[in-house]
């Protein structure tokens, strides 16, 4: 399937924010067994990683993970051209430039939110992406800087970077605050203003605008829905992963149903056998799985045993086996794994 005929058969109504040290090659696989239609986002890869350091281990992912977007940080549009064209070449679906992160390491490369004050700069780093490639480039950024408060500042940034041609914009609907505060406390301090996300739908309707931060529920998702294209998905659907079971069919319209948590749990351990066989450390898949069981009886044994390094570093699949066992109902139709 194309990248296009992708985009137009699952639109980004739903998508998982992309996240440092998270949203890695292992953590996309296991949200693609939970949903089929959820757009899934890289980590933020810098242009410098990839122009000057090992790009495989960047951008190598499976076929079963997409559709998949790359997003990248950088501010030079010659570097974020050449850094997109690879992103294509290696079968992303979409290109993403982050102008959010608030992380003081991406501020001493000059990118991330600090782009927000640049918006002819942006605007010239996406028309050399699209130049450059055939695939969506899209915008991920804050709705303001610092202390300024002001809805003309996000609504001019998104006005000059749509004049290059970036047609989607994805609204973290918080200030990034540069000086004073963490990356931590800029998720979660800074109040969140879903208005400034609305507004910018009503005053550019022919652009994609989806909404990021603090949404939990799907219900909260169909609720933001009637008031932009598509909503994103950040912490909540990596600590509790199973929020994504139902999205394919509550707002994809698929047939197929919701699968178990067995399933799912089913269909990672067949993963981890093959990963396994190359190398992996299996750690470093089961981290992301930590959160699979959340809020049923027995979900922290089953976090303990599979955070166990000594029984990972062992590579032993039986470790399911184990971990599920603390589970006060057991699951009979979870594969079971012999020795």
């Amino acid at each position: 399937m194309s990248s296009s005929a992708v985009s137009l058969s699952r639109p980004r109504r739903v998508s998982v924010a992309p996240m440092m040290d998270w949203t890695d090659r292992h953590c996309r696989y296991f949200h693609r067994l939970i949903s089929r239609d959820t757009w899934l986002y890289t980590e933020m890869v810098t242009t410098g990683a990839l122009l000057f350091g090992d790009v495989a281990r960047h951008l190598a992912f499976t076929a079963q993970e997409a559709p998949v977007a790359l997003q990248l940080g950088g501010s030079e549009p010659g570097d974020l051209a050449r850094a997109a064209k690879l992103g294509e070449q290696w079968g992303y679906d979409e290109i993403n430039l982050n102008c959010g992160c608030p992380s003081e390491r991406v501020q001493r490369g000059a990118f991330g939110a600090c782009l927000m004050n640049e918006p002819a700069l942006v605007a010239e780093c996406v028309k050399a992406m699209r130049d450059a490639v055939g695939i969506p480039v899209t915008v991920k950024h804050r709705i303001g800087v610092d202390a300024v408060e002001d809805y003309s500042f996000v609504r001019d940034f998104v006005g000059t970077v749509a004049d290059a041609g970036c047609e989607v914009f994805i609204v973290h609907a918080r200030n990034a605050v540069l000086k004073g505060l963490s990356p931590k406390e800029n998720r979660e301090i800074p109040p969140l203003k879903y208005d400034y996300a609305y507004r910018l739908k009503r005053d550019f309707p022919a652009l994609e605008i989806i909404l990021n931060g603090g949404v939990k529920t799907l219900d909260e998702v169909e609720s933001h829905l009637a008031h932009v294209d598509g909503v994103m998905l950040g912490r909540e659907a990596y600590h509790n992963p199973y929020v994504l079971a139902e999205v394919d069919m509550r707002f994809y319209g698929a047939a197929a149903p919701v699968p178990s948590r067995e399933q799912i749990e089913a269909g990672l351990i067949e993963y981890c056998g093959t990963e396994l066989a190359r190398g992996t450390f299996l750690g470093a898949i089961t981290r992301h799985a930590l959160g699979l069981y959340r809020g049923m009886a027995g979900a922290r044994g089953w976090r303990r045993v599979l955070s166990d390094n000594k029984r990972l570093a062992a590579a032993d699949l039986s470790i399911f086996n184990e971990a599920r066992a603390q589970l006060r109902e057991p699951l009979e139709s979870a594969v079971e794994i012999v020795d």
